[in-house]
């Protein structure tokens, strides 16, 4: 297989060595060029012999350089391939009850083992093989696995994939093979979890210590399930017994490993009603985009903000909107930083999401639309605070394609998009950035 060169950066190895745009990159020091983990991998030399294609006609070049600097070469896309498109139907896939008529990109579903390395998607491994393993291994890529369950028949049922079971043969041969793993579980209430979630579990145990960490996450179910599998979300009892199990097994890994290997997500927390773990607990915050610790963080973050924030007497109001999962948790954060700033003042908005359903409480899926139509009218001071999860990574976009400037015009105030981080939550709850 060859590759298509689609630029070259002017004044590099590349470009001093005679390579152009529309030249195809066939191999490199002998090895086939399939994507870019092959392009990084063995580009990663001081001497590089390249064979290319020019017009149909081979040649080659060799390039020195310093081990890992680049060369200059660019292609059509990020990948040097397409993207690997998931082959399972899981009973709790989110992208399955989502609404017609949004944006197409938000229909894909990935399961690629690369940007599983490159940028640290979830993969559940049913498309590769055993050649994909080894390569794996060869490169050493550590990558994130989603598991939900080591027992092969559920797994099966649970993904709609017959080989599903089969493959989780791949775990043990990435471990084996020093491969460092991230897993993680979403966890379905009388599917997965009790019995099932012990034995998961204590099967992922015993592959440390290449098995890194892993998050439990609760389903999550929208309103648009009709025809699909049926599925509960998790309650105050359920999720209260989810967390003993993850606990149970959390003793035993720190007792005999030094770690607690699997975590619950904050959601399990708040839904059981209990308070969230401190910050020794979260370890290193391996899971932390997992959802894993993020409540945690930020209030020891914001803690540590206030203490170092010098007086403050300028009379401030302003408003905070978030999803209804974590609106007490952030009312009780304002309420500190009100108490050491008495002429400071925030409303906080938890949002109901009628767009997804009430059954969905994250902030990250709170849409425009919903903004606009429970903040109309309301008392939001001068600023409204949202955080920065509710847009597109890349774009001032919501969800459902309500920009945020269509949002700023509805309701006529400055918003102010953060971060999950203490000290970005203070500076922009007392408008010092």
């Amino acid at each position: 297989m060859s590759v298509l060169i689609s630029s070259v950066i002017k004044g590099s190895k590349a470009d001093r060595a005679g390579i152009k745009s529309g030249d195809m990159l066939v191999s490199i020091n002998g090895n086939n060029i399939e994507d870019v983990l092959d392009y990084m991998f063995y580009i990663a030399v001081e001497k590089v012999v390249l064979c290319l294609e020019r017009d149909n006609e081979p040649y080659e070049k060799t390039v020195r350089k310093s081990e890992y600097d680049d060369i200059g070469l660019e292609f059509d896309t990020f990948l040097m391939d397409k993207k690997r498109s998931c082959s399972n139907k899981c009973i709790f896939c989110f992208i399955d009850q989502m609404p017609k008529g949004m944006r197409e990109t938000l229909y894909f579903k990935d399961d690629d083992a690369r940007l599983s390395f490159l940028q640290g998607n979830y993969v559940t491994l049913t498309n590769l093989d055993e050649k994909d393993i080894e390569r794996i291994i060869k490169m050493r890529l550590n990558i994130n696995v989603s598991v939900h369950t080591t027992n092969p028949e559920l797994r099966c049922k649970m993904m709609n994939n017959r080989f599903a079971g089969e493959k989780l043969k791949f775990l043990k041969m990435l471990t084996d093979g020093g491969i460092e793993l991230n897993c993680q579980i979403v966890c379905c209430p009388g599917i997965n979890d009790g019995p099932e979630l012990v034995r998961t579990l204590t099967d992922l145990a015993g592959m440390m210590p290449n098995i890194q960490s892993v998050a439990v996450v609760p389903v999550g179910i929208t309103k648009f399930r009709q025809g699909l599998f049926p599925m509960k979300i998790f309650d105050k009892d359920s999720a209260g017994a989810a967390i003993d199990v993850i606990e149970s097994v959390q003793k035993d890994c720190l007792e005999k490993y030094g770690t607690r290997m699997v975590f619950a997500s904050d959601e399990f927390y708040i839904t059981a009603g209990r308070p969230i773990p401190d910050t020794e607990y979260y370890e290193e915050y391996p899971q932390y985009e997992n959802g894993v610790g993020l409540l945690r963080s930020l209030s020891d973050e914001l803690d540590s903000a206030l203490d170092m924030q010098d007086d403050y007497d300028r009379k401030r109001k302003v408003s905070l909107a978030t999803g209804t999962l974590a609106g007490d948790f952030h009312k009780e954060l304002t309420k500190r930083i009100r108490k050491k700033f008495p002429t400071f003042e925030c409303n906080v908005y938890p949002i109901v999401n009628h767009f997804f359903g009430e059954t969905i409480t994250v902030a990250g899926l709170v849409t425009g639309g919903d903004l606009i139509d429970q903040l109309k009218g309301k008392d939001l001071g001068e600023e409204l605070i949202i955080p920065k999860v509710m847009l597109k990574a890349d774009e001032d976009i919501f969800l459902d394609d309500v920009t945020l400037d269509e949002v700023r015009k509805a309701l006529d105030i400055k918003i102010t998009p953060i971060a999950n981080d203490g000290y970005d939550y203070l500076d922009a709850l007392l408008g010092n950035i």
